[in-house]
């Protein structure tokens, strides 16, 4: 099964990924999937079979997701990844049928991707990792704003800090970021000195869509 139609977009945070995926949706009249799409599609779950999404979504306490160890924050984010590619190809496959391009801040592995999508449909969107982590709270997303504050009321702010970070560093860290590097898919490094409208030229040729507008 290929998804001729669909442009992936994966990588790590801080990236750029949901601002091209609605960028170029908008420019080439297609559907923008950004980021956590798939949560159209939660409320629903069975929580034995998607225990890694539902744990927020059942969560009494969230003081307890900011107290996990990094260890376990790794695991769960992993657990996520798999059970959040099931839930994309769902979606793909109804709305491939809509005959648009569409455009996907996607959770799908790279082995899955080399498997589901045409070789230069998949580009890879990378910040690097420290970037990734030392400003994960200058974003003014209320998912971030609310974790940042359930940080601050903590007993020890500065060590549930610390804690919440050693967790982002794993899932950041520079193995996974070669990982990408080495994935096969065009790559394009974040870069502060190049607009977001030269990052979306750069990946309209990557995506080999340059040539239409």
């Amino acid at each position: 099964m290929i998804f001729e139609n669909v442009y992936f977009i994966t990588g790590n945070a801080y990236a750029g990924k949901s601002t091209m995926v609605k960028r170029l949706a908008e420019r080439y009249d297609g559907i923008a999937c950004e980021e956590n799409y798939h949560d159209i599609l939660l409320n629903g779950l069975d929580s034995e079979k998607f225990p890694c999404l539902t744990y927020t979504r059942d969560l009494k306490d969230w003081h307890e997701f900011i107290r996990r160890t990094p260890e376990e924050y790794e695991v769960w984010i992993e657990g996520v990844s798999k059970e959040c590619e099931i839930l994309e190809i769902r979606l793909l496959n109804d709305l491939r049928k809509l005959e648009k391009p569409i455009f996907v801040d996607t959770n799908i592995s790279i082995e899955t991707l080399s498997k589901i999508a045409l070789p230069d449909h998949v580009l890879v969107m990378l910040a690097v990792p420290n970037i990734s982590v030392s400003r994960f709270f200058d974003r003014p997303d209320r998912e971030k704003q609310f974790l940042y504050r359930l940080i601050m009321e903590e007993p020890d702010p500065g060590k549930a800090m610390e804690n919440y970070r050693q967790g982002l560093m794993r899932i950041n860290s520079q193995e996974k970021y070669n990982q990408f590097v080495d994935s096969g898919f065009h790559v394009v490094v974040r870069d502060e000195n190049r607009s977001i409208e030269q990052t979306l030229h750069l990946v309209e040729l990557l995506f080999g869509l340059g040539d239409s507008q």
